[in-house]
């Protein structure tokens, strides 16, 4: 998918929790001004991640099930997710530089714990 999935709660469990991809789920709502300046880069990491990540955005204020499962307190929130367990979560808009690291590194932990990696 080579752009974010926009993800309600009804579908999160089959597009997020299901997925054979890693997925970063970012929770984001419309008046939030650090997800607003977070959404073109993770739009720019899906494309370049294309095939090996899928990015899901879930606006907290329509569909706020899943974020209140996973305990998100502020926004925006990205939790990093493999085999449908949370790997990694990041509170808070990170630079570009630094959310690309983190993909970088969630990636790498994923295929590490591969069994046939």
């Amino acid at each position: 998918m080579s752009e974010p999935i926009h993800v309600t709660d009804a579908a999160f469990e089959k597009v997020v929790l299901q997925s054979e991809l890693p997925v970063i789920v970012d929770f984001w709502a419309p008046w939030c001004g650090p997800c607003r300046m977070v959404a073109p880069i993770l739009d720019k990491l899906a494309k370049e991640f294309d095939g090996k990540l899928v990015i899901a955005k879930v606006n907290t204020d329509e569909n706020p099930q899943w974020a209140t499962k996973f305990g998100v307190q502020g926004i925006p929130t990205m939790l990093m997710i493999s085999g449908g367990k949370v790997a990694h979560s990041q509170v808070g808009a990170l630079p570009e530089g630094m959310l690309r690291d983190a993909v970088n590194q969630f990636l790498e932990a994923v295929k590490n714990a591969s069994p046939t990696a």
